[in-house]
């Protein structure tokens, strides 16, 4: 996502247009208030620039975040809990600031909403229908193209491996499909035998969560696996401390490690604990996060494959789970995404809560062109929403086309 960082300060050309000022005896009062009135303007951050639609050319007001206060200036120096991104200023506290609602509240919402009927194509009202017709509510990102294969179903996982000019999508069609990144077109499609629930890459490798198995495909060297151990359906997968971790049906967690001299994926443990499937997973240092539909996230210990805490604030499936600096992100069915740090005993509590009109489906934190952080969060209306962090102020919404 590329953003002009030039011209700082939009105001620097209409300061310029002042001139210098020399004010008489009778109006050095109103030169004054009018130099303060400027001034004032120069140390505000535009509104419409932090939603990514300023269009004012000059814009009068700051177009970044002013620069954090020296050390010791303002406030008492203490130890702090809050996201803090070292390029964007200083902390603020979770769902308020710019744009953030309190604790508990849901931000305001953007005005615009896509209209239902364009989505699906078939809006009647064409260019005089009161709503928006476009898919996205925001010129932060725009379409490139759409990849149409798949059989009306379920796409459960998308996949970029290392090296490749091609993407894997995975569905419960029971296929992969690739698509050549050049052209957009659909270069393959394989028969993996079953609904693929899950799918990643790491590396040269993909892996595909599917019934009773994990597949495992070096698309540098043509090496294809099948790792077995699974009973049911395979919901997600995830990399770290060098293992391999599959979260199934049946409520487990089996680990594989990779073994370079038999170039094979061998076991390593079984992490039993949840009562229902396992649905989501995340690896941050020396912890494994998992979430379940028995509504719970389970801290798990890699250096003993141990249970160490139990979280069991959301009311229903924990969809995703994204460690980001200190923090565990957590979203959920229950309309809600949770906020988690560490307390002085080591446990994690809930920090902030950050409440929706639609269940929360997953989670992708990233950075934007001037280092701010991002999250991108995926909704069972079928849209998809991008938030400023950490006051979560929503930036865009992308709405597909429902077929």
């Amino acid at each position: 996502m590329d953003v002009e960082t030039g011209d700082r300060y939009g105001n620097k050309r209409m300061h310029n247009r002042l001139g210098p000022s020399h004010p008489t005896s009778s109006s050095s009062s109103s030169s004054a208030a009018a130099a303060a009135a400027v001034n004032d303007r120069a140390n505000k951050v535009c509104y419409h620039w932090r939603a990514g639609r300023c269009n004012r050319h000059p814009c009068p007001f700051l177009h970044s975040e002013p620069p954090a206060a020296p050390d010791g200036v303002g406030a008492s120096k203490r130890p702090n809990n809050h996201w803090r991104n070292p390029n964007a200023g200083p902390p603020s506290n979770w769902g308020k600031g710019r744009g953030g609602g309190a604790a508990g509240r849901a931000p305001a919402k953007v005005p615009d909403r896509p209209c239902k009927h364009f989505l699906a194509g078939n809006c009647p009202y064409g260019e005089n229908c009161r709503f928006l017709h476009s898919w996205f509510v925001s010129d932060s990102f725009s379409l490139l193209t759409h990849l149409q294969g798949h059989q009306k179903v379920v796409v459960t996982g998308i996949a970029l491996p290392s090296g490749s000019d091609k993407l894997y999508s995975g569905s419960k069609d029971e296929s992969v499909r690739l698509w050549d990144c050049q052209t957009g077109q659909c270069a393959g499609v394989i028969n993996v035998g079953g609904e693929v629930g899950c799918m990643i890459s790491e590396g040269p490798w993909i892996f595909i969560g599917i019934p009773n198995a994990v597949k495992a495909w070096n698309t540098q060297t043509g090496t294809d696996l099948n790792l077995s151990g699974p009973t049911g359906q395979v919901y997600a997968l995830v990399v770290g401390n060098e293992m391999l971790f599959a979260g199934i049906q049946d409520g487990r967690i089996l680990a594989w490690k990779f073994s370079a001299v038999g170039n094979c994926f061998e076991p390593a443990a079984s992490l039993v604990g949840h009562r229902l499937a396992v649905v989501s997973m995340v690896v941050g240092g020396m912890r494994l996060y998992s979430g379940s539909m028995d509504n719970t996230i389970k801290v798990w210990d890699l250096a003993t494959f141990q249970c160490i805490q139990t979280l069991s604030d959301h009311e229903s499936v924990v969809m995703s789970v994204l460690c980001w600096d200190q923090f565990l992100l957590s979203c959920s069915l229950d309309q809600t995404i949770k906020v988690w740090a560490a307390t002085e005993t080591g446990n994690l509590e809930v920090t902030y809560t950050h409440k929706e009109e639609h269940g929360v489906l997953t989670l992708c934190g990233m950075h934007d062109a001037q280092a701010k952080p991002v999250l991108l969060c995926s909704w069972n209306d079928n849209s998809v929403r991008l938030y400023d962090l950490p006051s979560f102020s929503e930036r865009v919404e992308y709405s597909p086309r429902r077929k």
